[in-house]
């Protein structure tokens, strides 16, 4: 079964404006995106724009663009705006890649949507990663997830989860050794029909506290699968510092060529 992959490129960012055509070494970022997405099995990669700038430097690097409304909530409604124009059909898969993550391995990319292909029961794939320091289990920027046996999310959180009580009211600021803590890597695999019936519902309680969308899903009984993903996913750029750190590693790899 092909998926097609989709790639949301904003113009406005409050703390990068401009974000998809800030440029690593003479190329704009969202062009390492798109490449990284074509090395992919996707059968197609979309990049989806509201801006005209934006969709005018894709087109010149060859990638197919949909252009898409200014007024979206959500990256999750432009989505859809997407699948409608495409006229993909309910039970078409397709993998949204943010287009702030130069680094994303092609592999994890089929991963999410191959796990999303075999679990007939799950609308929603994703991955995770294990979180080994309390720096990041305490960070309300780094999100966490908990799974059940067969591997569906049972809630997402910017709060510590679950709260490891005993270990940490012995004020033992230590990952206990007893149980494993994940980290939500952002990358999901969705079915059109999920997406078309998302933009239907309202905000969810739960959504609106942690500012977390795919608790919107949750919250109406959508199944989330979570994977452990196969390979390391380089964190994205979202502030200027990001850029910066971005800019150095490409420069990095290329002293090394």
């Amino acid at each position: 079964m092909s998926f097609t992959v989709i790639i949301p490129a904003r113009y406005e960012s409050i703390r990068l404006p401009g974000k998809p055509l800030a440029d690593i070494n003479g190329k704009p970022m969202i062009q390492y995106v798109y490449e990284r997405a074509t090395l992919s099995e996707a059968s197609d990669v979309i990049i989806a724009t509201d801006n005209d700038e934006i969709k005018n430097a894709c087109e010149g690097f060859g990638a197919k663009v949909c252009m898409t409304s200014t007024h979206h909530p959500s990256g999750t409604d432009r989505l859809q705006e997407v699948v409608t124009q495409l006229k993909l059909y309910a039970d078409d898969i397709v993998v949204n890649v943010q287009g702030d993550e130069p680094l994303i391995p092609p592999r994890v990319i089929n991963q999410v949507a191959h796990n999303l292909i075999a679990e007939q029961e799950a609308s929603i794939a994703t991955l995770c990663e294990k979180i080994e320091s309390v720096d990041d289990l305490l960070n309300s920027n780094v999100v966490k997830v908990i799974m059940d046996r067969r591997n569906f999310a049972i809630y997402f959180s910017r709060a510590p989860i679950p709260w490891p009580r005993q270990a940490f009211n012995q004020n033992d600021r230590k990952i206990p050794e007893d149980i494993e803590f994940f980290r939500h890597v952002g990358i999901y695999g969705y079915r059109v029909n999920l997406l078309n019936n998302f933009v239907q519902w309202s905000p969810s309680p739960i959504e609106l506290a942690e500012c977390l969308e795919q608790l919107r899903a949750m919250w109406n009984g959508a199944k989330v699968h979570v994977a452990i993903a196969d390979e390391m996913v380089p964190p994205g750029v979202d502030t200027p510092e990001d850029l910066t750190s971005i800019r150095q590693q490409f420069r990095g790899a290329l002293d090394l060529q």
